[in-house]
């Protein structure tokens, strides 16, 4: 467990399946904004956490009520000039990249608003689930700035049209909407986040720890590959998922609970 003035807390859950890291983004007086400092943090607790054998799923929030991440810092920012705004910008995308390298599933648990690089940061999760309350927009250009880095993640879960939306309107969402356009998986009252949450793990807890590793490093894959390539992908990790054991025990506890029930009929 991380220290609670540490930008970055992190809480280790010890479950009968494995670890469910508690990861909470730790600038709620600045709506969890994201600085350099709070970045470079960020990143090397996700690479420390994707290191833990035993990690099943991360859950990542912001702190507070008021927003998962409001954005980049604009107080940063402002002073920027060529240079350090590509180093700006590039640990806004290490941020991102830390979320999607990490080998286990991670869930965006969104409230309040979820602007600009708070809005790629949860693109990059794996599932995301909002408020009903929560607001999502790319507003970078209203601040003479493109958006970048992981709004190119936004075409592939939205669609071209709303993606131009987003990012050339500058346009505000609601959670409703978000849901509508499958950015969120789930849009529920905020006393219903943790409740939705457990759920999903449940049914992570359901598969084998190993083969939703090799999911998700497949849909990775998938994401970057043509499609003729893309299959071939899929036909090595099938293969890949046997040098274990938990294919074989897994359909052998299958099929005797089959067979169980049909000796109970």
């Amino acid at each position: 467990m991380t220290s609670p003035e540490s930008p970055i807390r992190t809480t280790l859950e010890q479950r009968a399946h494995g670890v469910i890291a508690h990861v909470i983004i730790n600038n709620d007086r600045k709506l969890n904004t994201l600085n350099s400092d709070l970045m470079t943090v960020f990143v090397a607790e996700l690479g420390r956490l994707g290191q833990m054998d035993d990690l099943r799923a991360v859950v990542l929030t912001g702190a507070g009520e008021r927003a998962f991440v409001g954005g980049a810092d604009i107080t940063e920012m402002a002073d920027l000039d060529p240079h350090s705004a590509r180093q700006f910008i590039t640990r806004v995308h290490a941020c991102c990249h830390a979320v999607r390298a990490v080998p286990v599933p991670v869930i965006a648990r969104i409230q309040g608003f979820t602007f600009g690089a708070g809005l790629e940061l949860a693109a990059a999760c794996d599932l995301r689930v909002a408020a009903e309350g929560a607001k999502f927009g790319m507003p970078e250009v209203k601040l003479g700035i493109p958006s970048v880095v992981e709004a190119a993640l936004l075409p592939m879960l939205i669609g071209w049209g709303r993606t131009r939306r987003l990012l050339l309107l500058g346009e505000t969402i609601s959670a409703g909407e978000a849901e509508s356009w499958g950015f969120v998986e789930a849009c529920v009252p905020a006393d219903a986040l943790d409740s939705t949450i457990e759920t999903w793990i449940g049914h992570l807890f359901e598969s084998g720890p190993r083969a939703i590793r090799l999911q998700k490093a497949l849909i990775r894959q998938w994401e970057d590959l043509p499609l003729r390539a893309a299959v071939q992908a899929g036909v090595d990790c099938f293969a890949e998922s046997w040098r274990s054991e938990e294919p074989r025990l897994a359909m052998k506890a299958f099929l005797d609970a089959q067979a169980a029930r049909k000796r109970a009929r």
